[in-house]
């Protein structure tokens, strides 16, 4: 052994722990990344310019301590992981500060005049399709905004339903239609839409409140346009296939699941398949894989191509060009476009005659995605991607001796087995990598998804998209019956299995928010176990326990109240009392309701710890007072906390009150009853001053006229 390590090399167990691992250290730097990136969003003021000079003296310094010293494993550790951490520190903070700000939309009825730049069809739980249109460069036709400069971010608007518009992209409209800007939290600590919409490029959303009319047509749409070509799949899917299972064939072959009914979609989600709906990486890697087998098999068919062309790396070609075909046709989803960047790391591999599923391939393409896309490590798709693909990679690296015995050792109908095995334990190690990441953001948990995926992953697989995509090139001749009958009985048998599991006892388990350093320590837990191939790699599975009881352990708020007051919230024993008036705000009590993992009743007189009457509800033993609108003026004796969301807060002199102007300022409220007296947390207090969050009020920053120099 050389002596290059210096110091660490001859120290205690952490050194030897990393000059054992040497080969793995690369594989770090991503998570560094990543950990400068998370840094920059948890802080609740933006960092001053000096600070970000100063990290980007830190990252050069590390750097050249690197370039100093490039065999010495101290300087590779501790300057590369400085450098590291300060470079996706200031990639967040320039990609956040590369976006226009959010701006501060009418609350009125407005005359919205724009470019049409997508046109989407969504399925609401009502059953009916509803159709979405993004607008750029919009500008408002109102005496306030009249003469202003188009807005710098997209409008997108739900049509009404009776519209008989017929939009492409490019083309010019107008409409009237009420605005709305992006929703704050719900609740202190919860989803984050605003920094969602600060990052997608969107400044806010709407209903039209009469018909779209063209005020200039966009370019002609070609004949055999991508949206054309949809729609042409779509309608030849519904007239071969049933409706419940021309959903789930529209789904994977153009990315839109529109016609499926809600029940199915709400089956899919309680049995853990839902994502076999959404295009990504699977069915990516899917198509990929049926491409390159056939073109495996046609080259194999020449003799000539046998023994003169690199078949291997032809076919490998071939499967990313169909990968890149299906990624388009599908709708350019952002999963699928991350999938496709991996692939193409894959394919480049295979090309190079590098291992195709590697963790350095991971680390490399992981980095150029948080580099280029950092605020998507807050969301969910990218945490998904990452722990689903680190953990396959991990996991099939050390099964590959075993899984290779069994197919030297067998015979054919043992190689079949093992491509099945494959699937299951790809199924196996993406979801129970994933299971945290969906308790955190979508609070449910599913106990079957196992069983589930175990089945209908290999289907979709090895059965019903081969099938659809054998549709799609039979189409052109008129024979996609051919294929689309085989692909239905596949759908019929993954449909009924959805069925039949979401039926199952505690098919989906509600799940009570999970705090941020939970979903971290659990990422954190699962880089320690898949990055490190030594014993000590198990140390991570401590972090990982940890994080899956925690949202159990966390203490839940007591009351809750809306940023714009229209709803309050009370928590009493087993439910969540809901009012003034239940049902006023859906997407709020929807984000309630999955935060504190209870069901909704109303907020009545009862004998729990809610007792209301004539508008005026005590709590914690008449210490906190909730006055509805309406309500008659309080009896203030013993009140520690008055809650009168509704409006001022007058009645109670010297008494801690939320009100409207405490909403107004501070966003929504969550109250936290104690022993020794309320605590109140704001969402102003969570989320800090930051970019992405918006004023008072939820007021951006106004559309101004430009100076005369622009």
């Amino acid at each position: 052994m050389d002596d290059s390590g210096g110091d660490i090399e001859r120290g205690r167990w952490p050194a030897r722990m990393l000059l054992a691992e040497r080969s793995r250290l690369a594989l770090w730097l991503p998570v560094e990344l990543g950990i400068g990136i998370a840094l920059y969003f948890a802080l609740t003021r933006e960092p001053a310019g000096g600070a970000i000079l100063s990290l980007l003296v830190v990252a050069g310094g590390a750097l050249a301590w690197i370039a100093r010293a490039p065999h010495a494993l101290a300087a590779r550790v501790l300057g590369g992981g400085a450098a590291a951490l300060a470079l996706g520190f200031v990639a967040a903070w320039a990609a956040t500060h590369r976006q226009p700000p959010l701006p501060d939309l009418p609350r009125r009825a407005t005359m919205v005049v724009g470019r049409v730049a997508a046109v989407s069809v969504l399925s609401p739980r009502d059953g009916a399709g509803a159709l979405y249109v993004d607008l750029a460069d919009v500008r408002l036709e109102d005496p306030v905004d009249d003469g202003m400069p188009p807005l710098r971010r997209m409008v997108r608007l739900r049509l009404r339903a009776d519209d008989p518009a017929h939009l492409s992209p490019g083309m010019g409209v107008r409409v009237r239609a009420m605005l709305r800007p992006p929703m704050p939290p719900a609740w202190p600590g919860g989803p984050d839409r605003q920094r969602r919409a600060w990052f997608d490029g969107t400044a806010g959303g709407g209903y039209a409140l009469a018909m779209v009319r063209r005020v200039q047509d966009g370019p002609a749409p070609a004949r055999g346009s991508m949206e054309a070509l949809r729609e042409a799949i779509l309608a030849r899917i519904l007239r071969v296939l049933p409706p419940d299972r021309a959903g789930v064939a529209a789904a994977v072959l153009t990315g839109s699941a529109a016609p499926m009914p809600q029940a199915d979609r709400d089956a899919f989600a309680d049995a853990g398949l839902a994502h076999l709906l959404a295009v990504a990486g699977l069915h990516l890697g899917i198509v990929m894989g049926v491409a390159m087998a056939a073109a495996r098999l046609l080259l194999a068919c020449s003799e000539h191509a046998s023994l003169f062309w690199p078949c291997r790396q032809v076919a490998a070609l071939a499967g990313l060009v169909a990968g890149a075909a299906y990624v388009v046709l599908t709708g350019q989803h952002l999963p699928a476009l991350r999938g496709l960047t991996m692939a193409a790391l894959v394919v480049l591999a295979l090309v190079t005659g590098r291992r195709a599923l590697s963790m350095r391939g991971l680390a490399v393409g992981a980095t150029l995605l948080l580099l280029t896309g950092p605020g998507d490590l807050m969301e969910t798709p990218l945490q998904m991607s990452l722990a689903a693909v680190m953990a396959l990679a991990a996991g099939f690296e050390a099964a590959r001796p075993a899984l290779r015995r069994l197919v030297l050792d067998g015979g054919w109908w043992r190689r079949g087995a093992i491509h099945v095995a494959h699937l299951a334990l790809a199924s196996l190690l993406a979801g129970g990598a994933t299971v945290p990441v969906v308790m955190a953001h979508f609070g449910t948990l599913q106990p079957w998804f196992l069983l589930a995926n175990l089945l209908a992953v290999p289907l979709m697989a090895m059965w019903i998209l081969p099938a659809g995509l054998l549709a799609v090139l039979l189409m052109p001749l008129g024979l996609e019956a051919v294929a689309l009958a085989p692909m239905g009985w596949g759908i019929g048998v993954v449909l009924e299995l959805a069925r039949a599991v979401s039926g199952w006892p505690a098919a989906r388990i509600m799940v009570p928010a999970m705090p941020g350093w939970a979903l971290a320590a659990w990422l954190l837990g699962l880089c320690w176990v898949c990055l490190w191939t030594r014993r000590w790699r198990w140390a991570g599975v401590g972090p990982m326990a940890v994080a899956l009881v925690a949202p159990f352990l966390v203490t839940s708020p007591d009351l809750l109240v809306a940023a714009d007051g229209r709803a309050v919230a009370v928590r009493d024993g087993s439910v969540l009392r809901v009012g003034p008036h239940p049902g006023a705000d859906r997407v709020v009590e929807a984000d309630w309701r999955q935060a504190l993992a209870l069901p909704l009743a109303a907020l009545s007189s009862g004998d729990g710890r809610v007792a209301c009457r004539e508008g005026l509800c005590r709590l914690a033993g008449g210490r906190v007072l909730l006055r509805l609108p309406g309500a008659a003026t309080p009896d203030c004796a013993g009140v520690a906390l008055l809650v009168a969301p509704g409006g001022e807060g007058a009645g109670c002199p010297g008494v801690a009150t939320i009100d409207g102007l405490s909403l107004w300022q501070s966003g929504a409220q969550a109250v936290y009853l104690r022993p020794d007296g309320p605590r109140v947390v704001t969402d102003r207090a969570v989320r800090g001053a930051r970019p992405w969050v918006m004023g008072p009020g939820q007021h951006g920053m106004p559309t101004l006229p430009l100076a005369e120099a622009e």
